[in-house]
């Protein structure tokens, strides 16, 4: 059983405005047709629009992925970047129909409950990782270590949970009832949850993500190898790991994987702000259209823009 450490060192509400959210995720590939037959045809994103070399996909009309094709070799192991970007789906409905997308193209997918959400993990032909996600807050909290319950999670019903149970497949398929009508895409309100990153250092992503960029510190579980910010929980914004081991550095030119992740705040008041910080904080910083682009102390880039 994990135990949680005191988090009174980490836990903060957020600096950023309650609405701030995550936009289109940047992602790199070697092949578009490898690409669709997982990102459209197996998550059931909707090819929106091509620029070039970029597959822009969605939900209804709401652009999520931007898959960009000319990567010359797959994500590379060990490295900085994209552990997996999270879609999350409206309905636990649509987490069983992408389920019966997977497995009708023999997919290889990890489904997994977390208690405050169920999780289906998935990889494109190139080793990004997918996961889509069905929050369900009400089956329990995560543990407060300061009030001496240091177990993972709990549920509704105090049963401690280990936050990494598996899916029960045959039951979450009985959510599509007796004569099920299979959807090819995801639904309107499909959005980009969470993304989760492989960094070099806990503390300074802790320090980079809550304290310069400004979500709440939500979590730092070092028995795990990784911590979580957001606005409030569930869902949490960024997840982040040292799984890549301790000398990960960044990927090699051409590799596949996160090109940047967007965020959107509400005005250009909450991104002068979030600009002064990355300023003090000596973080590289360039201007784009609507907002700025920088990256964490590991060369993770993102960009924040006005929505």
């Amino acid at each position: 059983m994990i135990l949680v450490e005191s988090q009174v060192g980490v836990r903060t509400t957020p600096i950023v405005p309650m609405t701030t959210r995550l936009g289109p995720v940047h992602i790199s590939v070697t092949d578009r047709t490898k690409a669709l037959a997982i990102w459209r045809d197996v998550v059931g994103l909707k090819l929106l629009r091509e620029e070039g070399n970029a597959l822009w996909l969605g939900a209804a009309e709401n652009p999520l992925i931007v898959l960009e094709t000319g990567a010359t070799k797959p994500v590379q192991a060990h490295t900085i970047g994209l552990y997996h970007v999270a879609i999350h789906v409206p309905t636990r409905a649509d987490l069983a129909q992408f389920a019966v997308r997977a497995l009708q193209r023999n997919v290889r997918i990890s489904p997994t409950d977390h208690l405050v959400s169920e999780a289906i993990y998935a990889w494109d032909l190139d080793s990004n990782g997918i996961e889509i996600t069905f929050e369900t807050p009400w089956r329990g909290t995560l543990a407060d270590p300061e009030s001496g319950d240091r177990t993972y999670a709990k549920t509704s019903d105090g049963k401690p949970h280990s936050g990494r149970e598996p899916i029960d497949l045959d039951e979450l398929l009985g959510e599509l009832g007796t004569t099920p009508v299979l959807a090819a895409e995801m639904p309107a309100g499909t959005r980009i949850g969470h993304i989760h990153l492989h960094v070099g250092d806990l503390g300074v992503a802790m320090g980079f993500y809550r304290d310069v960029i400004g979500f709440a510190g939500i979590f730092i579980i070092r028995q795990f190898g990784m911590g979580d910010v957001g606005l409030d929980y569930p869902p949490h914004i960024i997840a982040f790991n040292i799984w890549a081991g301790p000398n990960a550095g960044l990927p090699m030119a051409g590799t596949a994987g996160l090109r940047w992740f967007t965020v959107v705040v509400p005005d250009a008041g909450s991104l002068g702000e979030i600009e002064a910080r990355l300023v003090a904080a000596k973080a590289p910083l360039s201007r784009v259209e609507n907002g700025v682009e920088t990256e964490d102390p590991f060369g993770n880039r993102l960009r924040v823009v006005v929505g």
